[in-house]
């Protein structure tokens, strides 16, 4: 299994060639116009008080100044859209891949595959299981060590939980003393990328969803 960071994912940057053309015909009508007026102002100015050169040069450099930002804005905005459809295309490649996430995960017919990292200095870890609601559900101790594990979802009770959503913590003690309490991150597949308002979003296995912010690998195959 190959597990790459998904901060590493390469999102193509948008063609600046096609983006210089667009704006490269925007203000030609416009030019045109400022370029009659001018002249006309000039054919109509009066001949005992005619336009300083100084005044001209100024008049040239505001609108080109103008001319320019517009120009700025409006390839910054194709480049912002084309930024978001190309990072759609991206993460499409995603679908069929497991991501791990620390958001929540549906529970099957399969054993999850979660990633344990504990504090190293406890002397007693357990995981903390929560239904979709937020509630604690089950509370089980586990090894001190850490890394992959598979959850089969057997509660407290021994019996084995009903299928849907859940997410987990893992809390690290040293006698009773609570060290720290963290997210465990878990693998689920990827079935649809998203993009609303601008930000990527992730349809996972069961129904569930999660952010970019909420995955931090993404793992070679859609098997563990």
């Amino acid at each position: 299994m190959v597990i790459t960071s998904a901060t590493n994912a390469a999102v193509p940057a948008a063609t600046a060639a096609t983006q210089a053309s667009k704006a490269s015909g925007f203000a030609g009508g416009d030019f045109e116009t400022f370029l009659k007026m001018l002249t006309a102002q000039i054919q109509n100015q009066d001949p005992l008080n005619p336009m300083e050169g100084a005044d001209f040069a100024v008049q040239l450099a505001t609108f080109s100044g103008v001319e320019q930002q517009v120009r700025t804005n409006d390839l910054l905005s194709d480049m912002a859209g084309q930024f978001g459809a190309d990072s759609l295309s991206t993460y499409s490649s995603w679908i069929g891949k497991q991501v791990r996430t620390t958001g929540e995960v549906y529970f099957g017919d399969d054993p999850l595959v979660m990633e344990i990292a504990p504090d190293p200095t406890a002397d007693r870890v357990v995981l903390v299981t929560k239904d979709s609601y937020g509630r604690r559900i089950s509370a089980e101790d586990i090894g001190t060590g850490e890394g992959l594990v598979e959850w089969f979802g057997v509660g407290s009770d021994g019996n084995r939980l009903t299928k849907g959503l859940y997410s987990f913590t893992v809390e690290s003690y040293r006698g009773d003393q609570l060290l720290a309490e963290s997210s465990v991150p878990s693998y689920s597949t990827v079935h649809e990328v998203q993009r609303n308002s601008g930000q990527i979003s992730f349809l996972l296995e069961g129904g569930a969803t999660a952010g970019l912010d909420d995955i931090d690998a993404v793992a070679g195959g859609a098997e563990m």
